[in-house]
């Protein structure tokens, strides 16, 4: 019955999803790339993960300057030994000179709390890129937390079960970061399979 009922629930999400917060994020990318601006891509755990995959695909399907702080692994330990946690993220987007053309692309489960003190590496990247008025998007799965409050488009991953909400975000957010690279207005080389004949 579990993967009946898993499969069931991922089915229920893609079904009421609000694709008006999917659009609107697809109209931001669009304006960023036109105005030769960056994404970082952001996130923790597993949002870390899909934040160096989707910065693959952008780069290489939506031709995005796209970059993943999680990558640089030698710079990130060093700023977390040397400069705190808190900031290893937010220091290297005030290093790579965040600017307005620019945007912060957060994956996170909860999208971070200040009250709880989580993920604060994700809140203090989202407070730089609001000082530099850069664009903040992102995709989570909860609607309390501070990437849904403060982000200028947020893709929310509904709740079908609250034993489940953090396989269903982030398995949700590959496939809409794939929606997002796929769509045509922002996909501009194929993908290999696609193009073989």
């Amino acid at each position: 019955m579990f993967i009946q009922n898993y499969l069931s629930q991922v089915s229920e999400i893609a079904k009421i999803i609000d694709i008006n917060s999917i659009e609107k994020m697809v109209h931001i990318l669009i304006q960023i790339r036109a105005h030769q601006g960056r994404i970082f891509f952001i996130g923790s755990g597993g949002g870390a993960g899909h934040a160096s995959h989707a910065t693959c695909d952008f780069r290489k399907l939506g031709g995005f300057d796209a970059y993943c702080p999680l990558d640089n692994v030698s710079e990130l330990t060093a700023r977390i030994n040397d400069e705190g946690w808190d900031t290893s993220l937010s220091n290297y987007l005030l290093v790579s000179r965040l600017q307005e053309n620019d945007c912060v692309f957060v994956f996170s489960v909860g999208g971070g709390s200040e009250e709880k003190n989580i993920s604060s590496n994700l809140i203090q990247a989202i407070k730089t890129a609001k000082q530099k008025k850069a664009k903040v998007v992102g995709i989570v799965g909860k609607d309390g937390g501070y990437t849904y409050q403060f982000a200028d488009a947020c893709i929310l991953i509904p709740t079908v079960d609250t034993k489940m909400i953090t396989p269903h975000a982030e398995g949700m957010q590959a496939v809409l970061w794939h929606l997002l690279v796929s769509h045509p207005d922002l996909q501009i080389h194929p993908t290999k399979w696609e193009s073989m004949k």
